[in-house]
């Protein structure tokens, strides 16, 4: 398979101005500058092939966002190499712009005040597409999106659920090879969340869009993607298959119950720990190595009177903290036969 993007030793650098404290601190700071230097991304190299669909996680300040703006030519490196489809994304932005699409979760590319339909038809005259062609798929993607309902409604009268519909509808109207995607389903409650998911999956695997994207929702990597490249301080910590992090640090779960009753006799079940039993509310801990998810959830409402129930991957923060903790482990391994040799062969 081709690559579609190539990242070879990328490096971004900012400086930040330094201020003094009080008022002559600032003054101080005006007259004699300082700058102080702070690395977003650090070396950091992958490729994504064509039609793949990447994660690319880790905590808040790991450069992922800077990375993408890097990717999509909004930013410049300060060193390193990429290729975004063959083009250098920061010298041939504008060529790019026209082969890929943005989806963030917190920003709209639809316009507020205007029905979506008006925003697609606006869409299609700044990306240059043929009328018949756009009208063809225009239609396709109210289709399969659900749109039609809404496309006479003002985009700010939609639902956040509504309008990622429409955002990533109108992402997709002048068919981009790459799909950039930035916590697409931030916000959300669980339908939309899936609604949304199936629909990004059904274009990766009908059309061949390669897919990059940053969550903080594990459900959004397990189900979207079957790579996954989890970076911290801009520094890429794990680079390989989402089965791989899924048997190595998604393995527990978290199930929220609410009862009809307080008091109730928890079921001892293997692999289940109670983290959490305080009047109505029980939550519970299940590793799935040891207890498949679907059945702890069978045997507790066997025995539970159960008036709701939420499950939860462990949170993004928490893996992190467990890749860490792993590779503290193995530089120790590592270094400890050193440390018992030394004196040996001194």
């Amino acid at each position: 398979m081709p690559q579609v993007v190539e990242v070879h030793n990328l490096q971004k650098t900012f400086r930040r101005r330094v201020r003094g404290a009080g008022v002559r601190g600032i003054l101080r700071s005006y007259l004699h500058t300082e700058w102080h230097s702070v690395e977003a991304v650090h070396d950091l190299s992958f490729a994504i092939e064509q039609g793949e669909a990447l994660a690319l996680i880790g905590p808040n300040g790991a450069g992922k966002s800077t990375t993408i703006k890097m990717l999509t030519g909004i930013l410049y490196p300060t060193t390193g190499e990429a290729r975004v489809l063959g083009l250098v994304p920061w010298h041939e932005r504008t060529m790019l712009a026209m082969n890929i699409a943005t989806v963030f979760g917190q920003r709209s590319q639809l316009w507020y005040h205007l029905p979506a339909g008006e925003t697609f038809d606006l869409l299609a005259r700044i990306y240059e597409l043929k009328p018949a062609a756009y009208r063809e798929r225009r239609a396709e993607l109210v289709r399969r999106f659900e749109l039609e309902p809404l496309l006479a409604t003002a985009v700010r009268k939609l639902s956040l659920g509504q309008r990622m519909r429409c955002e990533i509808a109108a992402a997709l109207l002048h068919r981009p090879q790459i799909l950039f995607l930035d916590e697409p389903t931030i916000g959300l409650d669980v339908i939309a969340k899936q609604t949304i998911r199936s629909l990004i999956g059904e274009m990766n695997r009908n059309e061949g869009v390669a897919v990059l994207l940053t969550s903080h929702d594990a459900g959004d990597i397990e189900r979207l993607c079957k790579r996954v490249v989890v970076i911290n301080q801009g520094t890429v910590m794990f680079d390989d298959r989402v089965s791989t992090l899924r048997r190595r640090y998604l393995r527990r779960k978290v199930i929220d119950l609410r009862l009809r009753d307080v008091d109730m006799q928890v079921p001892v079940l293997a692999g289940v720990e109670v983290v959490k039993a305080k009047g109505y509310g029980l939550k519970l801990e299940v590793d799935t190595d040891i207890q498949p998810i679907e059945r702890a959830v069978a045997a507790l409402m066997a025995v539970l009177p159960v008036a709701d129930i939420t499950i939860e991957d462990a949170p993004l923060e928490e893996i992190i903290a467990a890749m860490y903790r792993d590779q503290a482990d193995s530089l120790r391994m590592t270094a400890t036969p050193a440390l018992a040799d030394g004196p040996h062969g001194s």
